[in-house]
């Protein structure tokens, strides 16, 4: 299935890499002026990356993106438009990954799950990290 992006109104709402996508050699996926890189790392046997770190920079950043990669179990996940609407629901499985950029989400679990999640920090505590949304039916 390789990667999916999920757009709604030119708005992009969403970014799944499924767990069968494959790549010759390194791919990122966001473009380069996303506060939030992801992509996926391929090099061949013998390679040899030198001991580096990255140049701190200032970064302002105005919106918070988030990442859940499934390592075991089933979740769905639902993405809703800016007005509430439900525009699509994403099943996914181990090894399915997927970027949450733009609008509100929800997850129902299907099967006892365990996912790595990312997102920006700082985490300023869940009751003023998250704004509950009124979703329509």
């Amino acid at each position: 299935m390789s990667v999916e992006t999920v757009e709604y109104n030119g708005i992009k709402y969403a970014e799944i890499i499924w767990a069968d996508t494959r790549v010759e050699e390194t791919a990122f996926f966001s473009p380069p002026e996303s506060s939030f890189q992801f992509g996926l790392l391929a090099h061949k046997a013998g390679f040899v990356e030198p001991a580096h770190y990255h140049k701190p920079v200032t970064r302002t950043i105005n919106d918070l993106q988030q990442m859940f990669v499934v390592q075991r179990g089933v979740v769905a996940v639902q993405l809703y438009s800016d007005n509430g609407d439900l525009l699509r629901e994403i099943i996914m499985h181990p090894g399915d990954a997927i970027a949450l950029i733009h609008g509100p989400h929800a997850i129902r679990v299907i099967e006892d799950m365990q996912c790595i999640s990312v997102k920006q920090g700082p985490f300023l505590g869940t009751e003023y990290d998250r704004i509950p949304v009124d979703v329509k039916p």
